[in-house]
Parts: structure tokens; C-alpha cells; sequence
């Protein structure tokens, strides 16, 4: 159990007032699986209702725990069960009906984003999958709340590079119906490896298949923390003194997170899932994961050394928080995503950072490649290839990786997409041209491992 002091409390403060230390975002996981039915109207009026029934409170809950703790909440969400289960007991598949009803009891109970149109499918297709994955453009460009997570791969069943082809026509296409707003359909869509089903951000998260009927999921935030403390370390202290600072504090992020979602989990009367311990960053001054970098002694993200650097992070925060809790979960870790990070957008526009070298940092980081703008031109094939190796770098290392990639329609190297909010802005980065469509279009599924035979 956590000990509070004076000067912990004090420290916290300073935290929330000067460093930006916040609750990224507090989800309650929903099971919808009784809400079943050969029939898709009766599908979305159990939705609804059910959603209604367990959400209506999140909100006004965690307004009046923001104020009697005076930590800001910045995002209240939900993840449910992978929509593809819930829609393919229906006679006439209608994904793009069961979206709408999503949306529009998110907007009901005003929480800011919807997770779980989704389907895992890393060793192959059911039909229902199938219709939920043609569905996602037309489901992304017609609803604002709703986000899509598809399973390519795991280090069990191999990469479904049919999957991955077609995931990467469908990026193609929700940006492309959502062309006036650079793309945003494909912001709300993400492509894993490796997915968890207690994961409390967006795009990915969703409510899996092991968990319980409901719970509430704690996402907190502090990169402008660590690199504050990080900061006010000599500048000749070695990496093990490093590393133990950044455990310390991130012990303190996850003491704040899981006594704030706990008493928000008993208010609404469920029962608390778990706390991930993510650094992920926001355009806001101070509030970067690059900014940790340039404290530890680099230039800027991408100098050599940056894939180390972030690889220390990460098992530091992990460290951290699993001694401050026995309900860590989710992904945990650092994220990286170009848009939301004002070091990481200014390192691309200073071309200090690269597409080639963000490929290698996600090889230790708690997703992937994210949020990453490229030429609204890129061919479906090149898309199908950037996946594909992502996918791969998660399956062999026993990790989670993600990709949430946008062909910014109609812009190209030099521009940029502007989403505003959390998701920020992005420089279109430049990728290899080289063709990869002979390679990805051979089909079926690249094998697991020898590592995943291990029974």
C-alpha cells in the first residue's frame, strides 16, 4: 500500500502545476457480448441501452474527481467488446449501422472517443471480420468518436499478410473519404500485433475477450515529468543513476493514477481494471518524449543514440509502475507518435528524424509507428510493406507493436496534416519508393517463430 507524506503530496503538485502530469484518459472497459442477436436493430438498441446503463455517470464522475483531487482528466472513453463478435451473429450484416450506434451513445453520455470496432484476425478471417473490416471507411468517415483496431499478427499465430494487404487498402480509403479533414479516418484506425484487451488508449483499445463484464481502465501521462527530473540530475550522473530517477518517478505517476482510478471505479460502482503508465506526449510546450531525450544528452530525437535512449526509458517506466502497483497493465511504456509530440514533429521538419530510423525505435517502445503522415500517393503495396515489417518486429521480439499510418490525400513531402486537439499535426515524411507489391501480394501467412513453440 502507498504511503502518502507531505512532501509526496507537495512533489504531485509541482507535477500537475509545472510538468503537465495528467490522466491521459479513464476508460471503462464493456463487455456487449449479451448483446447479441440475429437481428442488427435489436444488435444496436441492446448497444445503446447497455452503454447508457454502465457510462451515463463516467463523465460527471470524473469532473467532480478532478476537482477534489485537482488533477486534470483530459480524456473519458469507452472500449467494448471487438465489434466484429457482436455483429456477425446478425442474418444481414449492417457494420456500418452498428458504428453509428456507437457514436451516437458516446455523444450521449459525452465521452470523447468509442474503441473496440475491431477484429482480430492474425491467423485468419471469419465472414463476419471480413464485413467489419470493408465497413471501417465508410464507419470512420461517417462517425466522430468511433475508432477502429484490426490484429494482424502475434508471436503465437504468425503475420495474415492477406490481412495486411487489404488493412492497407482500407487505410488508403478512410483517408481518403475523409479527404477535407486530411485524412482523420485514418488517425482513428490502427493496425496491431500483439494487441492487449485491457489497453486503455485510442485507437487500440478494446474490451478482450478475457476480461470482466466491466471495469475501468486508467491511462496517465507524464513525460514532461521525467524530463524535469531527468533535467535536474548532474550532468555527469551515469545511466544507472539515470535509470533509478526515472523509476522513482514514474513509481510516484503510477501511485497518482491507480488512487484516482480507483475512487472513480467505486463511485461508479465497477470494479478497477488496471493502470497503464504510458508516457505519451502532447503537443503542448514541455509535454514531449523527444524533450526526455535531449535531457539525457542528444541533440535531438533521431542523433544516434536515440534508440537506446528510448530503449532505457521504457524498462524504467516499466520498473517504476509495476513497484507501485499490482494492477499494471495495458501497454505501459513510452509512445512515440510524430503528431502529438512537439520535439518529435520538430525533429522531422528539421529532417533529424526519419521514417527508417522511427522503424527502428519502435523495436523498444510500448507501440510502434504512430501517427506517422506520408504522401497521400503512397501505393496500397508500399503501405501493405510498412506494415508487414512492423508486424514483424513485434511477432519476433514477443511484443506489442502497432501502426497508425496516414496517406494525407492530395499533400506530399513539405506539407503538412493538421488535426488540432490531442492528435496534433504532422510534417508528410518522406518513405522509400522502392516497390515492395510482389512481395506482399504473394498472400497467406508468414509463419510464427520457433521462440512461439514453447509448451
Amino acid at each position: 500500500m502507498t504511503v502518502f507524506n507531505e512532501n509526496f503530496i507537495l512533489e504531485t503538485i509541482n507535477m500537475i502545476k509545472l510538468h503537465n502530469l495528467d490522466i491521459r484518459t479513464v476508460t471503462l472497459s464493456l463487455s456487449l457480448r449479451d448483446c447479441i442477436s440475429d437481428d442488427v436493430d435489436e444488435v444496436c438498441e441492446r448497444i445503446y441501452n447497455k452503454i447508457l446503463r454502465y457510462a451515463k455517470n463516467l463523465d460527471s464522475f470524473a469532473t467532480e474527481i478532478e476537482n477534489d483531487f485537482s488533477i486534470p482528466i483530459i480524456n473519458k472513453r469507452i472500449a467494448v467488446t471487438p465489434i466484429s463478435l457482436i455483429g456477425e451473429s446478425c442474418k444481414k450484416f449492417d457494420y456500418v449501422k452498428i458504428a453509428k450506434t456507437l457514436d451516437r451513445a458516446a455523444k450521449d453520455v459525452n465521452v470523447d472517443f468509442i474503441g473496440g470496432f475491431s477484429a482480430l484476425v492474425e491467423k485468419g478471417f471469419t465472414k463476419g471480420d471480413q464485413a467489419l473490416i470493408e465497413s471501417i471507411p465508410e464507419a470512420l468517415a461517417q462517425t466522430q468518436r468511433v475508432c477502429a483496431s484490426i490484429n494482424l499478427a502475434s508471436s503465437k499465430a504468425g503475420i495474415n499478410m492477406d490481412a495486411v494487404l487489404k488493412m492497407a487498402e482500407i487505410i488508403k480509403k478512410s483517408a481518403e473519404l475523409t479527404f477535407e479533414q486530411d485524412g482523420i479516418g485514418a488517425a482513428k484506425l490502427v493496425c496491431f500485433c500483439n494487441s492487449v484487451g485491457d489497453n486503455p488508449f485510442m485507437a487500440g483499445a478494446y474490451c478482450g475477450y478475457g476480461e470482466s463484464e466491466y471495469a475501468l481502465n486508467v491511462g496517465i501521462s507524464g513525460p514532461g515529468v521525467v524530463r524535469a527530473a531527468v533535467e535536474e540530475m548532474p550532468k555527469d550522473a551515469d545511466f544507472g543513476e539515470l535509470a533509478n530517477k526515472i523509476k522513482q518517478i514514474s513509481y510516484k505517476i503510477t501511485s497518482t493514477g491507480e488512487l484516482v482510478g480507483k475512487e472513480l471505479a467505486q463511485r461508479l460502482g465497477v470494479p478497477f481494471g488496471v493502470v497503464d503508465l504510458s508516457l505519451a506526449p502532447t503537443p503542448a510546450l514541455g509535454d514531449s518524449v523527444a524533450g526526455i531525450f535531449q535531457a539525457m544528452g542528444l541533440e535531438h530525437a533521431g542523433a544516434h543514440g536515440t534508440t537506446a535512449a528510448l530503449a532505457m526509458l521504457n524498462d524504467a517506466v516499466k520498473k517504476g509502475g509495476i513497484m507501485a502497483s499490482s494492477n499494471v497493465g495495458g501497454l505501459s511504456g513510452a509512445f512515440i507518435p510524430v503528431s502529438e509530440d512537439a520535439g518529435m514533429i520538430e525533429a522531422a521538419k528539421l529532417g533529424h528524424l526519419t521514417f527508417d530510423k522511427l522503424e527502428a525505435m519502435t523495436s523498444v517502445c510500448s507501440v510502434g509507428l504512430d501517427m506517422i503522415a506520408i504522401p497521400g500517393d503512397t501505393p496500397i503495396e508500399t503501405i501493405a510493406g510498412i506494415i508487414a515489417d512492423e508486424m514483424a518486429i513485434g511477432m519476433i521480439n514477443k511484443k506489442t507493436t502497432a501502426v497508425r499510418i496516414i496517406p494525407v490525400p492530395n499533400k506530399n513531402i513539405g506539407e503538412k496534416a493538421v488535426y488540432g486537439g490531442l492528435l496534433g499535426e504532422a510534417p508528410i515524411m518522406q518513405i522509400n519508393k522502392l516497390s515492395s507489391s510482389a512481395f506482399v501480394k504473394r498472400g497467406g501467412r508468414i509463419p510464427a517463430p520457433i521462440h512461439s513453440l514453447n509448451n
